[in-house]
């Protein structure tokens, strides 16, 4: 099978299939290999057999960074007794936070209180740097769930996001990219152990994703496979060992993750 790679509809994912990792496309049911460079006029290949159940789902992205909002939700900054911010308040959690489904949170010795945050992100199609609202939705390639798990008594007592929210694992996305998706209405979920903790709209932040682009952008460099991470709603929560902690971005799916001690 060859042809045109990625269209609106798609789920992009990176998967371990035996000791390769590929991107693979989920169409009509069937798993497909893509050939070529993901970001740019992918090829389809063949068909994985066994499709999903026969492979790892991996984190389908590695980015350079995640570029977070914080407060972009009126209902979460409420919930942290914080004004509405002017403009987006944005910081970066590193590559190595990031982890894909089913790998554990790992709760740092002495980090206290370790919350999770479901939202959604937006994951970039290519190099953009200095863009207009106008032409934002060119540079994205689609959708995906993010966990922006932080440690919140670490990031009320140093008032900064940095140690808070960079720890290894504290980034879980996936479980694809959905291509061609419309971000301004998604709902956003985060449940633990089968109780629902979050539950919002995209229609609710406060910079929508055209405005998000556009700002970071004229700050730093974005690359493709990098993340902007939206915001959570209220419905925070802290997690505990044992936990089991899902987002889910509709359109995209489900993101689960167990919690454990390090």
């Amino acid at each position: 099978m060859s042809g045109d790679g990625l269209r609106a509809g798609d789920r992009l994912y990176r998967v371990a299939d035996g000791d390769r990792i590929v991107h693979a496309v989920l169409r009509a049911a069937e798993l497909i290999e893509l050939d070529g460079d993901v970001f740019d006029a992918p090829r389809l290949a063949a068909p994985i057999p066994g499709g999903l159940a026969a492979v790892r789902v991996l984190a389908p992205v590695q980015p350079s960074k995640i570029v977070a909002v914080g407060l972009n939700y009126r209902d979460h900054a409420a919930e942290q007794g914080k004004p509405l911010p002017s403009e987006p308040l944005i910081f970066l959690k590193p590559s190595t936070a990031v982890v894909g489904p089913g790998d554990a949170i790992r709760l740092p010795p002495g980090a206290g209180r370790v919350d999770h945050e479901a939202e959604a992100g937006i994951v970039i199609r290519r190099r953009t740097f200095r863009a207009d609202a106008a032409h934002a939705a060119s540079c994205v390639l689609g959708v995906t769930c993010v966990n922006d798990v932080t440690a919140r008594d670490i990031q009320r007592r140093e008032n900064r996001y940095t140690r808070a929210k960079g720890f290894d694992t504290f980034a879980p996305v996936g479980p694809c990219v959905a291509i061609g998706l419309d971000s301004g209405d998604l709902a956003v979920e985060g449940w633990v152990n089968g109780e629902r903790r979050q539950a919002s709209s995209t229609r609710q932040l406060i910079f929508p994703v055209a405005e998000l682009v556009a700002f970071i952008s004229k700050v730093m460099t974005l690359l493709p496979g990098d993340i902007i991470s939206t915001g959570t709603p209220a419905g925070i929560g802290a997690l505990a060992a044992g936990d089991t902690v899902m987002v889910r971005v509709a359109g995209v799916g489900e993101l689960e993750n167990p919690v454990t001690d390090v």
